[in-house]
């Protein structure tokens, strides 16, 4: 996973795997280990040979809770 865009610059290219999430925090190994709130920042994740952009804020809130969400297509 990587941050694409933030508001922050010096996240901007921060690479790694998650390791924790929190309601408003990913947390994030690579060359060291960054907690990064999600509100601020653009995710890039590679599943295979294909990589999806999110936007963290639409991952804020508890992870049990977006199970249950509806999401738009």
């Amino acid at each position: 996973m990587r941050i694409r865009k933030s508001s922050h610059p010096e996240l901007v290219g921060i690479e790694g795997y998650v390791i924790d999430e929190t309601r408003n925090t990913l947390t994030i190994v690579g060359e060291k280990v960054w907690i990064i709130p999600k509100n601020v920042v653009e995710f890039e994740f590679e599943v295979g040979n294909k990589k999806i952009v999110i936007d963290g804020k639409e991952l804020i809130g508890r992870p049990e809770m977006r199970l249950k969400k509806r999401w738009k297509k």
